[in-house]
């Protein structure tokens, strides 16, 4: 059957019933719209037990995305009839005794730039409109044998280069906390979707914050893996094979329950690795916030932060403190954050450069040439790094290297840092030229380029880290601050985020998308 993309869609409303009906509590559910707002986890524990079916639940998902998405334009591919026949095959399946996996009949959507057989891949590439996937990711084919189905593709920005989420191809996307605002990028469909309870569970990259950002400004939850963990295969600009450096892809949801069980659907070694090498996550460091050893990190002398962000820093440690961790807000591995973040932004923007044009090299040398020798502002150091010789490289590949050894050090005393994802709540749209962006943090204003340290400190060392929803700001907007742990402590990240929703309260759903 042939896939629907665009905006110009049939109803489900015609479909085949389904061959059961929802027990009495997934029917209230159902009508209050509480069901929207379910965990994966959740969701397929019901299909597990019969009191709902895939295909009702899907169906329901699809009438809430007809409902709800023109306001917020985050699901920008649709494939909702596949959908509703995997779902009618997975209830056939489960009323043989036959269960996929842990997933099984769960409806979810994926960020744009994955590929998914039949649908377009296109970055938000307008020349790529007509570009469709001829393979699934390898992500997708791993969360496919685990039960999901996929009903659509979230919006991301051009090429993926954005903490906002627009392109000519497909629009705008729109936070659900506020349509006026950013819901955040690269993976802001993704994020607005979950939060608007358009989707059972979402996958999204990070490589500049784009799983952690949109999970801060839409208020859920995400989790950006050790570097290496989850194979990128079928996460790549038309006619690349190669992985680039720093970049991973991983999960995002309404729970950290939903990211453990993502993660262990997913995680593995890549077609590369896979003849010789095995994964073995080490288990959660601690079960329990009691003996928690956590560092905070609520603010940086030279990183304009928003005093009520690093406030919640501080008060997120006071209420783990109260619940038995142990709580430093002086504790730091011994790099030199400074320095650290130069060497991300060099790291970060001389990474993704294949196949590029020698006119565009030639340019952007040009433009490096230019700069003032003392400019060592952020856009220079990017700029600069679009041409960086490979010596240069490679005496930042050894400083990250260095750095890596410290954070390791690091964690043998603590377990964890808490820290900030950005300086601010979601931010209104500003789709000018990202040179011309100016942000308010509190009484300063700053450019766009002076934004990627909080996100660097984690991407840089390969670290794992887990955003999580820790309320909602003074104006009502959602603040996500990263849980950050030792390399391969991705499982203690996602159980910190468990707990603290145990402390906090976890997501919460913004108003206007019930029933």
């Amino acid at each position: 059957m042939t896939p629907i993309s665009g905006r110009d869609l049939p109803g489900a409303s015609g479909a085949a019933a389904s061959s059961g009906s929802p027990s009495a509590s997934a029917q209230n559910d159902l009508a209050t719209g509480a069901l929207a707002f379910s965990s994966a986890t959740d969701l397929a524990q019901l299909i597990q037990r019969k009191q709902i079916s895939s295909f009702e639940l899907t169906r329901y998902y699809i009438e809430r995305i007809e409902r709800f998405d023109e306001a917020l334009n985050a699901i920008v591919v649709r494939d909702f009839e596949r959908a509703l026949e995997a779902a009618r095959s997975a209830d056939e399946s489960l009323a043989r005794g036959h269960r996929l996996g842990p997933l099984h009949g769960v409806p979810m959507t994926i960020k744009e730039a994955f590929d998914v057989t039949g649908l377009p891949t296109t970055w938000g590439v307008p020349e790529q409109r007509d570009h469709l996937a001829r393979n699934d990711a390898a992500v997708v084919e791993r969360l496919k044998a685990a039960g999901v189905l996929f009903i659509g593709k979230t919006n991301v920005p051009l090429r993926l280069g954005d903490w906002q989420s627009y392109n000519d191809l497909y629009g705008i996307t729109n936070n659900p906390w506020d349509t006026q605002r950013s819901p955040g990028g690269s993976s802001g469909g993704s994020a607005a979707a979950l939060a608007a309870g358009l989707t059972g569970l979402e996958f999204a990259s990070d490589i500049g914050g784009s799983i952690r950002n949109p999970s801060h400004f839409c208020g859920v939850y995400g989790h950006k893996p050790t570097y290496g963990i989850v194979p990128t295969l079928g996460h790549n600009p038309l006619g690349v094979a190669s992985a680039p450096d720093l970049n991973v892809v991983g999960p995002m949801g309404r729970s950290a329950e939903d990211l453990a069980l993502a993660l262990d659907v997913v995680a593995g070694p890549d077609r590369f690795r896979s003849p010789g090498w095995r994964l073995a996550l080490p288990p959660p460091k601690a079960r329990t916030l009691r003996g928690l050893r956590v560092a905070i990190w609520p603010r940086e002398d030279f990183v304009a932060t928003s005093v009520e962000i690093s406030d919640r820093v501080q008060e997120v440690g006071e209420v783990l403190a109260r619940a038995g961790a142990i709580v430093s807000d002086l504790a730091r591995p011994e790099i030199s954050p400074r320095q650290s973040h130069h060497t991300y932004l060099n790291l970060l923007a001389s990474t993704g450069l294949v196949g590029l044009s020698d006119e565009y090299y030639c340019v952007n040398q040009r433009l490096a040439a230019e700069l003032d020798a003392d400019d060592e502002s952020p856009l220079a150091v990017l700029m600069r790094a679009r041409v960086l010789d490979h010596r240069s490289w490679s005496d930042h590949d050894e400083a990250r290297t260095n750095d890596r050894l410290r954070w390791r050090a690091f964690f043998d005393d603590w377990d964890v840092v808490i820290c900030p994802i950005s300086a601010t709540t979601a931010y209104a749209h500003d789709h000018r030229p990202k040179p011309e962006r100016v942000l308010a943090v509190d009484d300063t204003s700053t450019s766009h380029y002076e934004h990627y340290f909080w996100i660097g400190l984690a991407t840089a060392a390969y670290l794992p880290s887990t955003a999580f929803p820790s309320g909602l700001s003074n104006a009502g907007l959602p603040i996500g601050l990263q849980i950050i742990g030792p390399e391969y402590g991705d499982r203690t990240t996602i159980e910190v985020a468990r707990l603290i929703a145990q402390e906090l309260g976890g997501f919460q759903a913004p108003p206007g998308y019930g029933a």
